[in-house]
C-alpha cells in the first residue's frame, strides 16, 4: 500500500510539474529501453526528421490501431527521411508481448506486418512529462496521444494532442510532415489551410524579384488581395 501511495504521489508530482516544450525550443533529449534495444534521443537517430508518438498503454484498442497504422506507412515515412519513435508507460517486457502479438495481425487484409520501430519505455513518466504528456485525468498513470515533429536540428517544428478515446489520424501526420518538410526547404513560403503535395504554396511578403515575376504575363505568382498571395507549385 505504501509503494502504491508513494508512486501515485511522485505521478502527481510529475504531473504539476510538467510543461509542453515550445515549437522552436530543443526536443528534450532521453536515454530508454526500447524493443530496437536501448536508445539514446535524439543522438542515435543523427539528422533525420524524428516523430515522437505517445501512447496511454499497451494492449488497448485504440493503441493498437495506431501502431499497426504506423507499421503500414513505416516505408513512406523512411522514404521521408523520417523515424517514428513510440512512447508507452509500460514495462519493456509488455512492449515486447504486445509487439509480437500484434505482429501476428492481419490488419486491414493487408496481412502480418513488422514493426521495425521502437517501442520505448516510458515507465518513470520521465519522457512524457518533459514533453508535458501526462494525462491528468488518469490516476493509473499514463499518457495522452501526443505527437511531436522534431526536425533534423533538433528542434519542435509542430505537436498534436489527442484524447486517449480518439485515435490520430495517420494520413494528417503524414501531410504535416510533408508540409514541415516544404517550408524547411523553402523558408520563403507559407502553407496554406488544407495543403497537399503538389497544391500551390502562399508568400507572406513580395520581394523584389516577385514583383518582377508578377509582370510576365505567365507569372507564377498570383493574388486574392494584398495579404493572401499565391505562388505556383507547378
Amino acid at each position: 500500500m505504501l509503494v502504491i501511495l508513494a508512486a501515485n504521489a511522485g505521478f502527481a508530482q510529475k504531473i504539476e510539474s510538467q510543461r509542453i516544450p515550445l515549437i522552436g525550443s530543443n526536443a528534450p533529449s532521453f536515454k530508454a529501453p526500447s524493443t530496437n534495444g536501448a536508445i539514446v534521443f535524439p543522438e542515435d537517430f543523427g539528422k533525420s526528421w524524428k516523430i515522437l508518438f505517445a501512447h496511454p498503454r499497451d494492449f488497448t484498442p485504440v493503441c493498437s490501431s495506431e501502431v499497426l497504422e504506423l507499421a503500414r506507412l513505416q516505408d513512406e515515412f523512411i522514404s521521408l527521411n523520417t523515424q517514428i519513435i513510440v512512447i508507452s508507460v509500460d514495462r519493456l517486457v509488455s512492449h515486447q508481448s504486445w509487439k509480437k502479438d500484434l505482429e501476428e495481425v492481419d490488419y486491414k487484409g493487408l496481412g502480418k506486418m513488422k514493426i521495425n520501430f521502437p517501442l520505448v519505455v516510458d515507465s518513470s513518466y520521465a519522457i512524457s512529462s518533459n514533453y508535458g504528456m501526462l494525462d491528468s485525468k488518469s490516476n493509473a498513470g499514463q499518457s495522452v496521444r501526443g505527437v511531436f515533429f522534431v526536425d533534423p536540428e533538433n528542434k519542435i517544428r509542430a505537436f498534436q494532442f489527442y484524447p486517449n478515446e480518439v485515435g490520430r489520424n495517420s494520413e494528417e501526420i503524414l501531410r504535416v510532415l510533408k508540409a514541415l518538410q516544404m517550408h524547411h526547404a523553402n523558408n520563403d513560403i507559407v502553407l496554406p489551410s488544407n495543403w497537399q503535395p503538389g497544391s500551390d504554396v502562399m508568400i507572406p511578403f513580395l520581394s523584389k524579384e516577385d514583383k518582377e515575376e508578377l509582370k510576365k504575363p505567365d507569372s507564377k505568382i498570383y493574388y486574392l488581395n494584398w495579404y493572401m498571395i499565391f505562388k505556383k507549385n507547378k
